[in-house]
C-alpha cells in the first residue's frame, strides 16, 4: 500500500464558509468556551457600535450647546461602556487561549495515536523529520488561529456588520459611498486567497523538509564524525535552509499583502466621507454630531476589517497546517485484524486440526511478498517451523532474511499466501496478542530514556507495575542476577537517549533480558549477535537458555558458529526457501551461491 504523504503544492478551493467548515469540527469538545467567548466578544462589539451613537448625541445635544454638566455625565457613562469591554475583552482572551490548548493537546494526541497505529511501511515512506514538523508546528498553527485569530474574527465580522448598518441607516448614500472601497478590497481578497494558501502550504512543506534534514544530520552525527564529512551535511543543510529561507520570505509577503490593500481603502473611504459628509452638512442634510458618528463608525468598519488581513493570512495558514495534518489522520492502515469468522476458516485450510501433528508455531503457506507492487522479494515460500526447535535462516545479503523474519513478526503483510502462528492466521491475533507470543531482537537494539529495569520490562504486561527489588527477584529466580553487574547501578542504570552511552554488548544483554522475560512462543534473533564478541556471545546464548523449552528460536545469521547448534537450516536466496539440513549442506550452498556471484 502507498503510504507516502501529498508534498504538492495544491490546496483544496472553496468559500470562507467552506474553510470555516473544515475547522468547526475540531472544537466539537468545547461548545461552552466557545459561547462564553462569543458572547463576551459580542458584547465587547456591542460597546464598540454604541460608543459613536452616544457620542454623536453628546456633541449634538450637550457640546453644540455648552451643557458641559452633560458632557461630563454621558462622559462617565461612556468610560462604564469602555470598561464593559474592557472586561468582556479579558474574558474571551483568556476563554480562547485555554480553548487554544486544548485543542492543540488534542490534535497533537490523535495525531501521534494515528501513527502508533500505521504500518512500518509508512515510517519508511516518510521522513520522521516531516512528522515531527506536522506534529509540532503545523498543530501550533491551528493553535494560534483557535486561540487568537478564531475570536478576534467573530469579534471583527460582527463589528464589520453592525458599522454597515449603522453607516446605511445615517445616511445611505453617505454609505453605500463609504462602503464601496471595501467592496473592492473584498473581491481583490477572493482572488488572491488560493494564492496565499499556497504559499503557506508550501513554507510548511520546506519546514518539514528541514526538520527531516536536521533529524538525520543529528542522527548520523557519529558517522559524519568518523568519515570527517560535516561538509557534506552542511551543504546539504545548506540548501533546504535557502529552500525555506525563500519558501518563509514569500509566505511572510503573502501574509502580510492583505493589509496595505485594507490601510488603503479605509483612506479612501475617510476621504469620501470627509468629502461628501461635509456637502451634506453645508446643505443642512446631516449635523456634526451625525458626521462625526459617520466617521467613528467609518473608523469602526474599516479598523476591523485590516485586522481581518491579519486574520485571513492566519485563516490561511490554519488551513494549510490542516491539509497536512488530516492527510496524516486520513490514512488507514491496510493490516487490519481479522474476525473470527475470517480466520476460522483459514485455521481449517492450515491443517491444524490432525492432534497426529504437532502444531507448528509458524507456518509460511505459499507465501508472495514484495515491498514495491510488482516488484516480489519472496516467491510462493511455504515451510512449518515446530515447537522448542531452533531454527537457522543463512544466505547472501538480499536474498530475503529479514523479509522473512519481519513476516513472522507481522511487521508486513503477505501479498498473497498466508501465515498461521499456532494454526491460526496471523492476521486475526490483536497487536497485543501477537506481540506476547512473539520476540523479535534486531543488531541494533534500540533503548528507551529511563532505567534499565524500565527497558528490560518495557512492553511487558506482568512487570510493567513490578519494582526494581521486585524484578530484581525474578532474575535472580532464573539465575540472571550476575547480569546486572555489568552495569553501574544494577537496574537503576540511567539509560540516556536511545542508550548512546553504553556498548553494544550491554544493549543487547537489556534486549536478550527483556525477551526472556516476556516468554514467547517464537523468538526471531536477526543478526542479535553479529557484532559482538565471542565473550559477550556466549553469555547472550547462556540467557536464551532460561527460555521455556517450548520456545521455537529463529536465528539468522552470517557467522557459522551462530548456527552450528540449530535443528535444522534454512537457505534463503532471490525469493526463494529451501531446506539446507545439516550445516555441512549450507555451507555448500553459501559457497555455490558465491561462485556463481
Amino acid at each position: 500500500m502507498n503510504y507516502k504523504l501529498n508534498t504538492s503544492k495544491d490546496v483544496p478551493k472553496g468559500t470562507l464558509l467552506t474553510a470555516l467548515a473544515r475547522l468547526v469540527p475540531l472544537m466539537a469538545g468545547e461548545r461552552r468556551s466557545v459561547v462564553v467567548a462569543a458572547v463576551a466578544i459580542l458584547l465587547n462589539s456591542g460597546v464598540t457600535l454604541a460608543a459613536p451613537a452616544l457620542i454623536a448625541y453628546i456633541v449634538d445635544h450637550f457640546l453644540l450647546t455648552h451643557n458641559y454638566a452633560g458632557v461630563m455625565q454621558f462622559s462617565l457613562v461612556l468610560v462604564g461602556l469602555y470598561l464593559v469591554g474592557l472586561v468582556a475583552a479579558y474574558v474571551q482572551t483568556l476563554t480562547m487561549g485555554r480553548t487554544g490548548r486544548r485543542v492543540l493537546f488534542a490534535l497533537r494526541n490523535s495525531l501521534f495515536t494515528k501513527l502508533q497505529e500505521l504500518p512500518i511501511a509508512f515510517f519508511y515512506q516518510n521522513k520522521a523529520g516531516d512528522l515531527i514538523s506536522r506534529i509540532n508546528n503545523d498543530t501550533d498553527r491551528l493553535n494560534q488561529f483557535f486561540a487568537q485569530a478564531l475570536m478576534q474574527f467573530i469579534g471583527n465580522v460582527a463589528l464589520i456588520a453592525g458599522s454597515g448598518v449603522f453607516l446605511l441607516v445615517l445616511n445611505w448614500r453617505l454609505g453605500v459611498a463609504t462602503l464601496i472601497p471595501a467592496a473592492c478590497a473584498l473581491i481583490i481578497t477572493q482572488l488572491i486567497s488560493p494564492w496565499v494558501q499556497r504559499k503557506n502550504l508550501t513554507n510548511m512543506q520546506s519546514q518539514g523538509g528541514m526538520s527531516a534534514e536536521v533529524q538525520e544530520s543529528l542522527e548520523h552525527f557519529k558517522v559524519v564524525v568518523a568519515f570527517n564529512r560535516a561538509d557534506y551535511f552542511r551543504t546539504r543543510f545548506d540548501e533546504v535552509n535557502q529552500k525555506n529561507y525563500r519558501s518563509a520570505t514569500v509566505a511572510g509577503v503573502a501574509n502580510n499583502i492583505f493589509t496595505p490593500i485594507y490601510g488603503l481603502s479605509y483612506n479612501v473611504a475617510q476621504v469620501v466621507v470627509l468629502v461628501y459628509g461635509l456637502s451634506l452638512v453645508h446643505a443642512g442634510v446631516m449635523t456634526i454630531g451625525l458626521l462625526v458618528a459617520f466617521l467613528l463608525y467609518a473608523n469602526s468598519f474599516y479598523n476591523p476589517l485590516r485586522q481581518l488581513a491579519s486574520v485571513w493570512a492566519s485563516l490561511q495558514q490554519a488551513l494549510a497546517g490542516l491539509d497536512r495534518i488530516s492527510e496524516v489522520l486520513s490514512m488507514r492502515s491496510d493490516m487490519q485484524v481479522l474476525d473470527a469468522a475470517s480466520w476460522s476458516e483459514s485455521h481449517s485450510a492450515s491443517g491444524a486440526a490432525q492432534s497426529d501433528v504437532p502444531v507448528p508455531v509458524i507456518s509460511f503457506k505459499d507465501v508472495v511478498f514484495g515491498y514495491v507492487a510488482g516488484n516480489e522479494v519472496l516467491h510462493h515460500v511455504s515451510f512449518d517451523l515446530l515447537p522448542g526447535k531452533t531454527y537457522a535462516f543463512v544466505g547472501p545479503t538480499g536474498g530475503g532474511k529479514t523479509t522473512t523474519a519481519s513476516l513472522m513478526a507481522r511487521l508486513y503483510d503477505a501479498a498473497a499466501g498466508a501465515i498461521y502462528l499456532r494454526g491460526e492466521d496471523i492476521r486475526s491475533l490483536s497487536p497485543s496478542e501477537r506481540a506476547d507470543k512473539i520476540g523479535f531482537i534486531l543488531q541494533e537494539p534500540f533503548l528507551f530514556s529511563g532505567t534499565v529495569g524500565e527497558n528490560i520490562s518495557y512492553g511487558n504486561t506482568r512487570y510493567a507495575h513490578a519494582s526494581a527489588a521486585d524484578l530484581a527477584q525474578v532474575l535472580a529466580e532464573r539465575g540472571l542476577e550476575g547480569l546486572l553487574e555489568r552495569f553501574p547501578d544494577g537496574l537503576g542504570t540511567v539509560v540516556a537517549t536511545s542508550g548512546d552511552a553504553m556498548s553494544l554488548g550491554q544493549k543487547q544483554i537489556i534486549a536478550f533480558l527483556r525477551a526472556v522475560l516476556r516468554e514467547p512462543e517464537l523468538l526471531i534473533l536477526d543478526e542479535a549477535t553479529a557484532n559482538i564478541d565471542t565473550v559477550t556471545e556466549q553469555v547472550l546464548e547462556d540467557i536464551l537458555q532460561k527460555l521455556p523449552a517450548t520456545t521455537t528460536k529463529v536465528i539468522i545469521a552470517h557467522r557459522l558458529n551462530t548456527i552450528s547448534a540449530a535443528d535444522d537450516i534454512f537457505f534463503v536466496n532471490a525469493g526463494s526457501i529451501t531446506r539446507a539440513g545439516s550445516l555441512e549442506h549450507a555451507v555448500d550452498l553459501l559457497l555455490h551461491n558465491k561462485r556463481q556471484s
